[in-house]
C-alpha cells in the first residue's frame, strides 16, 4: 500500500556550520540556483523541540534554499543550540548519510571538482551485480558533507534485465 499520496522527494535539508561558505559551494562549485531564505526562527516555549526535535533554546537564524538541476531543492540550515553537537557524521554512523549526484561523464565532473580544490574520496568505482553499468565516487562539502557522484549512461544492469523482461512478457 505505501504512503497515501506520496509522489516525489519534495527536497533535502542540511544544516551547515557556515551559511556563507556553503552557499558559495552549492553556487559557485555545484551550480546550485540559489531560491529564497527564511529566519530567523527562535522560540520561549517548546515549539522547536515539539515540531522539530532539537533543543527547546536551539535557534535558526537563517536558512536558504537552492535548486539543483531544475527539481531537487536543498535547504540549508545555520542552527544554534546548547547541546548541538559540531561533528560530522561518517556513513558508519547511525544517522551517516550521504547525497547523490547524477553527472553524464564522471571523469570530467572528478576532474572538474579536484580544479576546485574539492576532497573527492579515492578514484571513480565500477559497480557489480545489478548495478553493473554504474561508476561512483565519493567527495566531501568544505564543512564534510558527503556527496556522491554516480553515472550510468546505458543504464544499470537491473534497469536493462527488467527492461528485457517486460519486452519479453
Amino acid at each position: 500500500m505505501g504512503l497515501p499520496g506520496l509522489c516525489r522527494l519534495d527536497h533535502i535539508g542540511v544544516t551547515v556550520p557556515d551559511l556563507e561558505e556553503a552557499s558559495r559551494f552549492l553556487v559557485d562549485v555545484l551550480g546550485c540556483e540559489y531560491l529564497y531564505s527564511l529566519g530567523p526562527f527562535h522560540d520561549d516555549g517548546d515549539w522547536m523541540s515539539e515540531h522539530l526535535g532539537v533543543h527547546p533554546r536551539a535557534t535558526v537564524p537563517e536558512n536558504r534554499f537552492f535548486r539543483f538541476g531544475g527539481q531537487a531543492v536543498f535547504e540549508v540550515f545555520h542552527y544554534t543550540a546548547p547541546d548541538q553537537h559540531t561533528s560530522v557524521p561518517k556513513n558508519s554512523d547511525i544517522g551517516g548519510h550521504h547525497i547523490a549526484l547524477y553527472v553524464d561523464d564522471l571523469d570530467t565532473a572528478v576532474d572538474y571538482l579536484r580544479s576546485h580544490r574539492v576532497t573527492v574520496l579515492g578514484d571513480p568505482t565500477a559497480s557489480k551485480g545489478p548495478h553493473e553499468g554504474q561508476r561512483w565516487v565519493y567527495f566531501l562539502a568544505p564543512w564534510g558533507l558527503q556527496f556522491e557522484l554516480v553515472s550510468y549512461p546505458d543504464g544499470k544492469a537491473f534497469d536493462r534485465q527488467r527492461k528485457t523482461s517486460v519486452r519479453a512478457s
